[in-house]
């Protein structure tokens, strides 16, 4: 009698071995229970709970407990800014590049107030420099007055806005009665809810004060940051299948890991981590040569190793062992790599650690970073 082994069935197990591994529970069928349970649910299609929860930068400090709404169905959460289901922008689809591209003429300073206001956007932490500009590029200004509704709870989504200046509050209306959820004061960003799925707003945003916006429109707030995201992963998605030791990834956590990784350039000569320093990540090459030196006790730089390093990695030994870089890495000529945080780093290549420690012979580059 042939028994044939179920597909999925393979990366199921391991991945629960992992987790056992890992949380090492004291009641073993329990554990299994809940963690099949929650494998089961995740793979089923929902409706996600449409909350109403302003993106909250670090500085900005805890939200009050009453400025959330959420719906029956839900549970109360303090998160950033959630998604919600509905017919999604498909950016694999849009063909449309330069065309259609708008330009707003800027003065230098209005460009530095822009770059200033969206620096800290979570948005736009993903986009390389050409796609930032091409950010700045589309957005226009928009002077308020207090009083001013500047978007309507159950209109159609038409522009997505950055805070320059200003305090705004945001209003759901519940009963035929406003009532106010948060208030933006002087920072922070709304709106692309609307934008990035086919939904109505959720809420009205008002100033309380005078003010000023910035606005981009939906087809180029689509075009440059939801297609750009678009592009990145699935660049990095092939780059991330190129490397020997992700191959135990399944393709849900090769495209989660590639959504974290973050482009950094560095110029010739430039230190890209440098010997002594804690680890605060890891990098996948791009492109680009890099060069690997050691400085001994006596302060003598030595190099020990020069050469292109195409979807090489470096830089996980030391946040394997927790210990400070055992080397220098130089960049011979412009270099572009990926960065991992070391937060992110555990966590979305935990059935890659073993493999990392065991298999060393298969690094592509000087290890011992």
């Amino acid at each position: 009698m042939t028994l044939q082994v179920p597909h999925g069935l393979t990366d199921l197990l391991r991945d629960f071995t992992v987790a056992v591994l890992k949380e090492r529970p004291s009641d073993l069928h329990d554990f299994a229970v809940d963690y099949f349970t929650n494998a089961r649910d995740s793979l089923r299609p929902s409706s996600p709970p449409m909350y109403i929860i302003v993106e909250n930068d670090e500085e900005a400090g805890e939200p009050d407990p009453g400025m959330l709404k959420q719906s029956s169905s839900s549970s109360t959460q303090y998160a950033r800014r959630q998604s919600v289901s509905a017919e999604r922008y498909n950016p694999e689809e849009d063909e449309d590049e330069e065309e259609n591209r708008v330009v707003y003429p800027k003065t230098d300073s209005q460009r530095q107030r822009l770059m200033e206001a969206v620096s800290g956007i979570l948005l736009f932490r993903c986009l390389e420099t050409e796609q930032m500009q091409e950010v700045l590029d589309a957005m226009f200004e928009k002077q308020v007055e207090p009083g001013e509704t500047v978007i309507v709870q159950g209109d159609d989504g038409d522009n997505f806005y950055v805070i320059d200046t200003g305090v705004f509050d945001v209003l759901v209306e519940a009963k035929g009665e406003e009532k106010k959820i948060y208030q933006f004061d002087n920072q922070g960003s709304f709106g692309e809810l609307a934008l990035m799925y086919n939904m109505p707003r959720s809420a009205t945003v008002r100033a309380v004060t005078e003010g000023t916006l910035w606005a981009m429109d939906r087809n180029s707030f689509r075009k440059i940051v939801l297609k750009s995201a678009f592009k990145k992963r699935k660049k990095y998605e092939s780059l991330l299948e190129s490397v020997n030791i992700l191959q135990c990834l399944d393709s849900y956590e090769r495209m989660t890991l590639a959504d974290a990784l973050v482009t950094q350039v560095y110029e010739d000569g430039e230190a890209i981590i440098a010997q002594g320093d804690l680890a605060d990540g890891m990098f996948f090459v791009e492109e680009g040569q890099l060069k690997v030196t050691i400085t001994s006790q006596g302060g003598r730089e030595q190099e020990v190793s020069q050469q292109q390093l195409d979807t090489a990695y470096f830089g996980e030994l030391a946040l394997l062992n927790n210990k400070p870089r055992t080397a220098s890495v130089y960049a011979v000529g412009r270099v572009k790599v990926a960065f991992l945080e070391r937060d992110c780093f555990e966590r979305l290549l935990g059935p890659c650690l073993e493999i990392m420690k065991r298999n060393s012979q298969l690094y592509t580059m000087y290890a011992d970073q």
